[in-house]
């Protein structure tokens, strides 16, 4: 198993820059930022991603994101919104296989977006057959 460098860092044996620590998480400065301000929410189990992270530490995780929105608005920082994000799995983008959650800084202008076609446009009837198959799985 190769090591896990936010376990790690919650461990105190690679550098971050702080912002927060509780019981369950730890916030800190992203080394690859969108914007000045992008933090990353990372709990202190290790949990590879959505799935395997206890549900508790996942509510826990975004009363933390909110906390950080408020002191990211306050802060001044440059902060017109915010984009709270979760990649799960490598197909939406997980590079690091711990789970954690990005609180994104926001600005009109700032470049960042989303580079979707939004090709698919599925009938009231297709949408209905999708839901009733997520809710067969629930």
């Amino acid at each position: 198993m190769t090591a896990c460098i936010f376990c790690e860092i919650v461990g105190g044996k690679a550098a971050c820059s702080a912002v927060y620590e509780d019981e369950t998480c730890l916030v800190f400065m992203d080394i690859h930022p969108v914007n000045a301000g992008h933090l990353l929410v990372v709990p202190k189990v290790h949990a590879t991603d959505l799935s395997d992270l206890p549900p508790e530490t996942g509510g826990k995780m975004f009363q933390v994101a909110q906390k950080m929105t408020a002191a990211l608005t306050n802060s001044g920082i440059r902060c017109e919104g915010v984009d709270l994000l979760m990649a799960h799995k490598s197909a939406a983008g997980q590079e690091v296989f711990h789970a954690h959650l990005h609180v994104i800084p926001r600005y009109q202008g700032d470049g960042f977006q989303f580079d979707a076609s939004y090709d698919y446009k599925p009938s009231r009837d297709d949408l209905d057959q999708t839901a009733a198959k997520i809710k067969r799985s629930l």
